[in-house]
């Protein structure tokens, strides 16, 4: 049964197509190419503006999609969320230029002065706005946001990944409202379909797969006989170790074992020194496409 994806344009594409090519989906069309040609698995894509994604699965227009959290959020889309993949994280905050003074202009507000404030979100912002007690208008930007202050806004609320676009517009950030991330999202009635379900279900078990070899490497090594057992221990496996004896050739006992272990990529610079102080020798450490 061929799903129907949406993906998103611009930067968090790289990724999201960079995922489906290691779970050997790949597409193909022109740079100007809204619906290109999925190879792989029984898709039809179409890519559009991140914003309209969310909403686009929600109304079930699409099956399936890739959306930042934010949006979703926006515009309070029920949509179900079946993985967080991280993929560009962003926080969305609230910023004002930076020699003024957020207490000197919450009191103000208070006392009658109403806050200006440019965001592409204005649910979002209303919603945390709401919550602070100052008489505010929220102003909708339709991007370049961070120009606004001083003259046109007092505040603006922005997503950000490095706050390099703020400090450049001589903006300070005093809140962070929320953090947003790429998200696979589904249509719930979709997620219904017994055949969809199905494919739903195989699509994700690849990009599981392929996320996790991403986070791990394969370690293989040689050890002494009386080595392993000290080895061994220090190996955070997936589960347990694999040990082979070494070819014997013509000689009574195993000069040794073979140990693979898949180990997370961040434990490796520290079990290097361990393993080798144990007792290991021929080490080789191998990229893992999928691990399951």
């Amino acid at each position: 049964m061929t799903l129907k994806l949406v993906l998103p344009k611009g930067r968090i594409n790289t990724k999201v197509l960079a995922l489906l090519s290691d779970c050997g989906i790949e597409l193909v069309g022109g740079d100007r190419d809204y619906r290109p040609k999925a190879y792989g698995f029984d898709l039809e894509v179409k890519l559009l503006k991140s914003q309209n994604i969310a909403t686009m699965v929600e109304l079930g227009q699409h099956d399936i999609g890739f959306s930042g959290l934010d949006w979703i959020e926006e515009q309070s889309c029920q949509v179900e969320v079946l993985n967080h993949l991280n993929f560009d994280p962003v926080k969305i905050v609230a910023c004002i230029p930076e020699d003024w003074d957020w207490e000197q202009m919450k009191a103000e507000s208070k006392k009658g002065r109403k806050l200006i404030v440019a965001s592409e979100y204005k649910n979002i912002s209303d919603k945390y706005l709401s919550t602070l007690g100052v008489d505010y208008q929220i102003l909708r930007a339709y991007g370049a946001t961070e120009v606004f202050p001083p003259e046109d806004a007092d505040m603006i609320i922005d997503n950000t990944s490095t706050g390099s676009t703020i400090r450049a517009n001589r903006l300070k950030i005093i809140d962070t409202v929320m953090t947003s991330s790429t998200q696979f999202i589904a249509n719930s009635k979709a997620m219904k379909d017994v055949g969809k379900r199905k494919d739903i279900d195989d699509l994700l078990m690849l990009m599981q797969a392929v996320m996790n070899g991403r986070e791990r490497v394969l370690l293989e090594m040689n050890c002494a006989s009386n080595k392993i057992e000290s080895i061994v221990k220090l190996l955070p496996c997936m589960r347990y170790p694999t040990v082979s004896p070494l070819y014997q050739g013509e000689l009574l006992s195993s000069p040794g074992f073979a140990v693979k272990a898949a180990v997370k990529k961040s434990e490796i610079r520290a079990l290097l020194p361990k393993i080798i102080a144990a007792g290991a020798t021929d080490i080789l450490e191998t990229a893992i496409r999928k691990a399951i």
